[in-house]
């Protein structure tokens, strides 16, 4: 092989290489920018931001009293979509197809007339039908009971919102803006309520609990199931506690007094 052929060989495996380099390079930018949000729901499945893993040693959940619940009052539901940056977010969309993690409705006892005024979420099921139902894993519950999806690997299949017994899943019709780092939401996705999971793992409570405290409802109590000395297992000892569709035997992490 003459000395020329060799040296354009050289030039062309060095030019190959810097290629190689560059897309690599490229490629490892891309993906940063793409899952770097799904790092954070990664992090937020399997461990807490001071590192310690989620474990099932905890059983967080939500006691509703009904009777404290003011009629007309939606301090949950403001403080949830100023949280999760859901008050415009989808100006496109209908009414009836704009994300809500969580919404006041009324039950009325037909033979009496009386009517309570209740919010309704995800119940956060210790068996989620949500769960089981998804093809590619992207719903999931934690080892603390919290139900979560994950953006990342949702397909929008819509399964899930099937399956759900609450109607408490929405689904993403159109382009975000003005997103939060701590709520993570995309296009063509199912999302729900997290039970404000980032503000759990930092110790404090859910905001549309904060928020009914701030109104002096005090209608709502967060806390650890599994602990028999926390408020809402004191609550719950006390005064019992019910379960929307208790014949479902998903065992729900949010209960409710006074229905």
């Amino acid at each position: 092989m003459s000395e020329k052929v060799c040296d354009i060989a050289a030039e062309a495996q060095s030019v190959d290489q810097s290629r190689r380099e560059f897309l690599g390079k490229s490629l490892a930018v891309a993906g940063t920018v793409t899952i770097a949000p799904g790092v954070l729901l990664h992090q937020t499945a399997h461990a807490k931001p001071d590192e310690q893993p989620v474990t099932d040693a905890s059983r967080w959940g939500i006691l509703i009293d009904t009777n404290k619940c003011a009629k007309g009052c939606t301090a949950c539901v403001d403080a949830c979509n100023e949280e999760h940056a859901l008050t415009g977010s989808m100006p496109k969309s209908a009414d009836t197809q704009r994300t809500q993690y969580i919404r006041k409705v009324t039950l009325r006892e037909k033979s009496t007339g009386y009517e309570h005024s209740l919010p309704l979420m995800c119940q956060h099921c210790e068996h989620p039908p949500c769960v089981d139902v998804c093809p590619t894993g992207a719903s999931f519950k934690r080892d603390d009971g919290i139900v979560l999806v994950d953006k990342h690997i949702c397909i929008g299949c819509r399964y899930c919102m099937m399956a759900c017994p609450y109607k408490a899943r929405s689904f993403v019709h159109e382009e975000l803006h003005n997103q939060t780092l701590s709520a993570p939401r995309g296009k063509g996705t199912v999302e729900s309520c997290t039970m404000c999971v980032h503000r759990v793992d930092k110790g404090d409570a859910p905001a549309c609990v904060e928020a009914c405290n701030q109104a002096e409802n005090n209608a709502m109590i967060f806390g650890d199931l599994k602990d028999p000395g926390s408020d809402i297992s004191k609550a719950l000892k006390a005064r019992g506690g019910k379960q929307l569709r208790a014949d479902l035997q998903l065992n729900t992490g949010i209960r409710y007094q006074g229905i």
